[in-house]
C-alpha cells in the first residue's frame, strides 16, 4: 500500500484507550480502602520521584463522570480500566466492601449510557499490603487470594462488564517488583523473582477458573502481558543467547505455560543456579493452561543486547529503571544497550516495527486466539501554551507510526481485534511520580484540570472515521 494512501481498519475493530486504578483515582484512604504496596512504596524515601504519591492521583474517584464525557467527546468505543484490590476487598481478604463495588458499578454503568465498552483488569500491580505482609507474590497463598477477590468482582459487575483481563504486565509485578526493587514492594531477591512470577501465572490460572464459574457464559476473558521484542546486537552466537536468555526471562516464563502449559526447559536450565523450581507443583502448569479468550498485548519499544564484553560491566540500559540488582535473574552479565533513534521522554526508542514483530510472533504461535493491544503509547514533556493549548506532534507522530504497525500485522493475516492507547490522562507513572506524561489528556495536578491535547483530537478522528491518514 502506497506511503500516501490511508489505512483502513476493520469495521469492529476495538478502539479505547487505558488506565490503571492507582495511577489515576487517588481517594486513597475513602470509603474503606486500605492501603496497597504502591501506598507503602511511595512513602519509602528514595523510591519514587519526588516522594509523590497517588493519594490524590486525577482524582478520577470523584470526577469520573467527566472523564467519561472526555471519553465520549473523543468518540472511545472501549476504556480499559483496572479495579483496586484493597478498595473492594481491603486487606486482601474477606467479604467485599459495596462501597468500592459501588465505584465500579456506576463506572461500568456510565460508559456503558455512553456507548462505550468497559474492559476491567482485576490486577494493575496494586496488591493490599496485608497480602504483601504475609508474604506477597512469592507465597502461594497470594494467588489463592487472588482467585476469592476475582469471584467477588465477577459476581458484582458480571451482569455489565463482557471483557474480563486477570492481571497486567505480570513481567513488572515479579520482575521489578522482587528483583531490581523498582517497583513496589521494593524487594530484591532473585528466588522470590522466579517463584511470584509462578505465582502470578496461577493466579491467572485460578481466577480464569473463578471468572468461568462466575460470568455469564458470552463473557470474554484473558490476560494482558507484556512481552519483550528481544533483538541480538549481532548474529554472533553469543549475542543470540543473550537474546535467548532474556526472551526466556521477559516473556516465555510466562506466556510458555499460559499458552502451552509448561515452563520453558532453557529458563529451568538458565536460572537451575537460583533454584530448583520446586515452588511448582504437580498440576500447577496445567492450572495456568486455561482457555482464554484474547490475549492483550503491551508495546512501547524493542530491547536490544549482547553478551559481555571482556569481562567489562556495562550500564544496564534496559528501560526499566535504575537499580544496583538486576532483575535478570540467572543472567545478569547480559549487556542491555540503547538503540539508535528517536526517543520519548522515558528515554525509550521510537520503533514501530517491533509492534508488527510482537503481533505477527503470537499471531502465528497461536492463530486461534484473538490479539488486542492493550497499551501503547509515549511520554513527551508536553506543556500548555499561552492560548490554553497542548501541542504534542511528537506523540501523534508515535501513534501514526505504531497504528500503521498494528495495520500491517493485521495486513498479514494477524487477528488483531482492537487497540487500546495508553494513556487517556496524565496520571501518576509508578517510580517517575508526575513528571512523565503519557496522557492524551493534559491534567494540571495542582488544578486538576483536563485539557485535550492535540494528539487527543488526532485520535478522536482516527476513532471516528476507521482509517488512520497517510503519512506526512
Amino acid at each position: 500500500m502506497s506511503e500516501k494512501q490511508p489505512r483502513v481498519f476493520p469495521a469492529d475493530f476495538l478502539w479505547g484507550s487505558a488506565t490503571a486504578s492507582y495511577q489515576i483515582e487517588g481517594a486513597a484512604n475513602e470509603d474503606g480502602r486500605t492501603p496497597s504496596i504502591w501506598d507503602t512504596f511511595c512513602r519509602t524515601p528514595g523510591k519514587v520521584f519526588q516522594g509523590d504519591t497517588g493519594d490524590v492521583a486525577c482524582d478520577h474517584y470523584h470526577r469520573w463522570a467527566d472523564d467519561l464525557d472526555l471519553m465520549s467527546e473523543l468518540g472511545l468505543k472501549a476504556y480499559r480500566f483496572s479495579v483496586s484490590w484493597s478498595r473492594v476487598q481491603p486487606t486482601g481478604r474477606g467479604p467485599a466492601v459495596q462501597r468500592g463495588l459501588d465505584f465500579y458499578r456506576s463506572l461500568a454503568d456510565g460508559l456503558l449510557e455512553r456507548g462505550i465498552t468497559p474492559a476491567i483488569t482485576l490486577y494493575h500491580w496494586d496488591l493490599p499490603q496485608e497480602l504483601e505482609d504475609a508474604g506477597g507474590w512469592p507465597a502461594r497463598e497470594t494467588a489463592e487470594r487472588f482467585a476469592e477477590y476475582a469471584q467477588l468482582v465477577a459476581s458484582a459487575l458480571g451482569d455489565r462488564i463482557s471483557m474480563w483481563t486477570t492481571l497486567n504486565e505480570p513481567f513488572c509485578s515479579s520482575f521489578l517488583g522482587y528483583g531490581s526493587g523498582v517497583h513496589a514492594p521494593g524487594r530484591t531477591e532473585p528466588e522470590s523473582v522466579l517463584k511470584a512470577a509462578h505465582h502470578l501465572n496461577l493466579a491467572h490460572g485460578l481466577g480464569v477458573r473463578a471468572l468461568r464459574d462466575t460470568l455469564p457464559a458470552d463473557a470474554k476473558v484473558g490476560i494482558t502481558v507484556n512481552p519483550g521484542v528481544i533483538r541480538a546486537r549481532t548474529e554472533a552466537p553469543e549475542d543470540l543467547d543473550a537474546a535467548r536468555r532474556i526472551d526466556a526471562l521477559h516473556t516465555r516464563i510466562f506466556t510458555d505455560p499460559l499458552l502451552h502449559g509448561t515452563y520453558p526447559e532453557d529458563l529451568r536450565e538458565d536460572t537451575a543456579h537460583i533454584s530448583d523450581w520446586s515452588f511448582v507443583r504437580d498440576g500447577d502448569e496445567a492450572t495456568i493452561h486455561q482457555e482464554i479468550d484474547f490475549l492483550g498485548l503491551n508495546y512501547y519499544n524493542p530491547t536490544v543486547v549482547s553478551a559481555p564484553v571482556g569481562g567489562r560491566k556495562a550500564p544496564r540500559n534496559d528501560g526499566h529503571g535504575a537499580s544496583e540488582h538486576s532483575p535478570w535473574v540467572g543472567s545478569e552479565s547480559v549487556e542491555f544497550h540503547l538503540a539508535a533513534g528517536e526517543r520519548t521522554d522515558m528515554g525509550w526508542v521510537v520503533d514501530p516495527t517491533g509492534l508488527t514483530d510482537l503481533l505477527r510472533r503470537f499471531g502465528a504461535e497461536r492463530p486461534d486466539l484473538p490479539l488486542y493491544v492493550t497499551e501503547n503509547g509515549a511520554a513527551f514533556d508536553d506543556k500548555v501554551d499561552a492560548n490554553g493549548a497542548v501541542h504534542d506532534p511528537n506523540r501523534i507522530g508515535y501513534l501514526h507510526g505504531h497504528l500503521d504497525a498494528v495495520h500491517q500485522a493485521i495486513g498479514l493475516g494477524v487477528d488483531v481485534r482492537g487497540y487500546f492507547l495508553w494513556s487517556l490522562l496524565d496520571n501518576f507513572e509508578w517510580a517517575y511520580g508526575y513528571s512523565k506524561r503519557f496522557g492524551v489528556v493534559h491534567v494540571d495536578f495542582e488544578t486538576l484540570r483536563r485539557t485535550p491535547k492535540a494528539s487527543a483530537r488526532w485520535y478522536a478522528e482516527v476513532v471516528g472515521s476507521g482509517r488512520l491518514p497517510a503519512a506526512g
